[in-house]
């Protein structure tokens, strides 16, 4: 039994007996053992009831490519590239960044555990299998890069309206591609283009929402985090559904963006703001600016109200704290 067959055996949050488990799969109960092991280095909570065998602390919804399809308008399915859901990837956007050359526009991957997850500026994301959403689309623009300013701040704006269609409240947008709320970070969107800077390019966007995180994990993120859960007084919206809406708001964003630009953006990412009007810090190559948030502006750089005027930070290579 690998561990993805014994994650879809505990996903119902039952209890099951290691010796059924073992008999199922044909092995040895210490071959379960090594598989329970196996899932807890990945995040995943594996609780044991003694003799009575091993339990999840709450059930799991494993992704189901054909419901998230389902889920999806008619006139969005045929739209998209490709749908694709793995077991486990190094990451997503990588296997997009592999294929570059085959995939068709609108492409999206998803997987359920990733072993080399990617945040910005190089760090991990952790990425349990059964827990959280890991997807990766690629969007080609005839235009080039010049014509994609703004474009992880659009995508920011594309989560907060699947958070929307789910019903979820209280998170909002930290420049320059952070989904946070109160108690710290909800999701995360790394944009990775390649092409030509006047003429043919790609976007390659990912995007992990957390939607149930264990304690552990927390404190494994280094930095406060939060989840769907939470915020939807402790049961999170089927995995599925959280897929089929991020997939159905980066499907029409996107063609949204291509055709509008940021523009057509603006005004939300302004509602959904959280570095308005706070104290910041922006630490970069530049040295230290102490200012207060004065928006954005219509390219999506981060506007600063500093003692000295009004300075524009367009370098997303820089870290911005409130002060």
């Amino acid at each position: 039994m690998q561990a993805q067959e014994l994650l879809m055996a505990l996903a119902g949050g039952a209890t099951v007996s290691g010796a059924s488990l073992a008999e199922r799969a044909g092995v040895t109960r210490a071959a379960i053992w090594k598989q329970v092991e196996a899932l807890r280095a990945r995040g995943v909570p594996v609780e044991s009831r003694g003799t009575a065998g091993y339990q999840l602390p709450w059930p799991v919804q494993l992704l189901d490519a054909a419901a998230i399809q389902a889920a999806l308008p008619p006139v969005l399915r045929r739209s998209l590239g490709t749908l694709e859901l793995h077991w486990e990837l190094d990451s997503t956007s990588s296997e997009i960044q592999r294929r570059l050359g085959d995939l068709p526009d609108l492409s999206m991957v998803m997987a359920e555990t990733q072993s080399a997850g990617r945040g910005r500026r190089g760090r991990q994301w952790l990425s349990p299998p059964g827990l959280n959403i890991y997807l990766s689309c690629l969007k080609r623009f005839e235009a080039g890069f010049a014509a994609l300013s703004g474009l992880s701040l659009a995508v920011g704006v594309m989560v907060m309206r699947a958070l929307d269609a789910l019903g979820i409240a209280g998170a909002g947008l930290k420049w320059p591609n952070d989904v946070l709320s109160e108690a710290g970070k909800l999701a995360g969107i790394l944009v990775e283009l390649g092409g030509e800077y006047q003429g043919p390019c790609a976007a390659v966007i990912g995007v992990g929402i957390n939607v149930r995180l264990t304690p552990a994990l927390q404190a494994q993120a280094g930095q406060p985090a939060d989840d769907l859960a939470a915020l939807a007084g402790g049961t999170p919206p089927d995995r599925n559904r959280v897929a089929a809406a991020l997939v159905g708001a980066l499907g029409e964003g996107l063609v949204q963006f291509e055709r509008e630009g940021f523009a057509a953006f603006l005004d939300e990412y302004a509602r959904h703001d959280l570095l308005r009007g706070q104290a910041l810090r922006v630490l970069g190559a530049q040295g230290t600016q102490d200012g207060v948030g004065a928006g954005i502006d219509a390219r999506g750089a981060l506007l600063l109200q500093t003692g000295d005027g009004l300075r524009r930070i367009d370098s997303a290579d820089v870290t911005v704290r409130r002060a």
